[in-house]
């Protein structure tokens, strides 16, 4: 490819990064420029979106054989872009909401896009760090964006500190395989992969990748700073941190397991199916005595982590259609459903128990259907996208001969039933609150907003009534 092919293969990453520092410009030019900031952000996220559509039938790389473009890359970028706008799109009321309306928010998510664009479209580990690495900074303020919420301030730290921990290990696991194969190419370690077959050093830095991309999904044992993260940070970033970076994480994780290290050895799938398994049981668990929505979403969110990677311990070509399809049908059920829990809250981290959804069904119907349908498809009944996903990462550990992970992923579900379903029960079952009753002007919904949870919400439906639409696209991916 010439250097004008290379620049149109990478031209969403390019967008939204361009996006990011015209809206950092403005924001230093124009004291109330987040408006302006908030309508540019959107037409940006469009642009690529429009951008990666336009390029998926690339199939190549960019850059030396660095970037991979088109294809797998460019469906990535399309779930990222809608994602992000989703995310958007719920922001401007809440941020006015909890007075912390600042442009910084876009920008700090565009560059989030960007990072998790380069990190599912990195085919050199070296592309594949510097994306992690400008995802995970600007996550970390984002975290902490409400600066005079202590919880706010908690959360940033907790998620600096850890990742930066996990960091480490990611940084030493590419020196390791660089060590040992004189290559981050993930192409050209895919063509020698038998010459490393009895490399200890290549196996160790295979074994530290691991544990910093799970660190990123949030799987067990790397989970720890996931709930106190997802709670105190602004609820629209808990929807974009909880599904859209862990789906940029998934991306990277298949590109560098399966198609970098061909699957890997059986050693390291079975490592990886003990951690879904850990991470599906410990998530439905803990997450059933929860009374706080956001943190029982967030240990939710480390079972679906857990769900995810059994595509990747399955290492076929179900199990790979399974991870992609389940990453754009996991960001609009999870984005959806805290878009839902941020029109709820109130100021000041106020309604946001399961019991203060109580009557919710009957004083706004259109948000208690929405909000029914996200859990409904978080828990995986048909006809939703949930629903779809589980089959076809279920399906893949049994064609993988992994029967056993298929049965602890639909335990693991049955016990997810009681705490999504205790919402919709809460929503339609239960007694209104009288502050509630009394002062009903208290769950204001803006047209954005709403627009958000809608789209989400109609998309979840249309892609589990037909998957195709969505995995017609996975037959050729590079």
């Amino acid at each position: 490819m010439n250097f004008y092919n290379d620049l149109l293969g990478i031209s969403p990453v390019l967008i939204v990064s361009l996006a990011g520092l015209i809206v950092v410009i403005l924001e230093a030019l124009f004291k109330k420029g987040e408006t302006i900031s908030y309508f540019l952000s959107i037409i940006s996220l469009i642009l690529a979106g429009l951008f990666a559509i336009y390029t998926y039938s690339m199939y190549s790389t960019a850059f030396n054989g660095m970037v991979a473009v088109g294809g797998y890359a460019s469906f990535f970028n399309f779930i990222f872009c809608v994602g992000a706008l989703l995310t958007i799109l719920l922001s401007k009321d809440y941020l006015a909401k909890r007075n912390i309306n600042y442009g910084e928010f876009y920008i700090l998510v565009l560059f989030a896009t960007a990072g998790m664009m380069f990190l599912a479209s990195g085919v050199d580990l070296i592309i594949t760090f510097l994306g992690i690495e400008l995802m995970s900074i600007s996550l970390y303020v984002l975290a902490a964006f409400a600066r005079t919420d202590p919880k706010s301030n908690e959360a940033g730290l907790k998620y600096l500190l850890l990742g930066a921990f996990a960091t480490g290990f990611l940084l030493f696991g590419i020196a390791f395989i660089y060590g040992s194969t004189t290559t981050t190419n993930l192409k050209v370690i895919s063509a020698n992969f038998q010459n490393y077959q009895n490399d200890f050093l290549f196996w160790l830095g295979v074994g530290l990748l691991l544990v910093g991309f799970s660190f990123k999904v949030a799987a067990v044992p790397f989970h720890m700073w996931a709930p106190d993260v997802y709670e105190g940070a602004p609820t629209p970033a808990s929807g974009f941190m909880s599904a859209v970076s862990k789906s940029a994480a998934f991306g990277a994780f298949v590109l560098v397991f399966i198609f970098g290290f061909n699957g890997t050895n059986e050693q390291v799938r079975y490592a990886i199916a003990i951690i879904s398994v850990l991470s599906m049981a410990l998530g439905n668990i803990i997450a059933l005595s929860q009374t706080n929505i956001k943190r029982m979403l967030a240990y939710s969110s480390i079972a679906h982590a857990g769900y995810i990677l059994i595509g990747l311990a399955s290492a076929n070509e179900l199990g790979k259609q399974g991870v992609l399809y389940y990453s754009l049908a996991y960001i609009l059920m999870q984005v959806g459903a805290f878009g839902v829990v941020s029109i709820v809250e109130r100021e000041e981290n106020k309604a946001l128990n399961i019991n203060d959804y109580a009557g919710l069904g009957h004083r706004k119907p259109l948000i208690g259907v929405l909000m029914s349908i996200f859990m409904f498809s978080l828990t995986g009944f048909p006809p939703f996208a949930g629903f779809v996903g589980k089959y076809y990462l279920f399906a893949s550990a049994v064609q993988a001969k992994m029967t056993w992970l298929a049965v602890a992923g639909v335990l693991a579900t049955l016990v997810s039933v009681y705490y999504y379903l205790n919402v919709v029960i809460n929503m339609y079952l239960k007694e209104q609150p009288a502050e509630v009753l009394n002062n009903p002007e208290q769950e204001k919904i803006s047209i954005s907003s709403a627009f958000a949870v809608l789209i989400s919400a109609i998309g979840i439906f249309i892609i589990g009534i037909l998957p195709t639409l969505v995995t017609r696209y996975f037959e050729k991916l590079f």
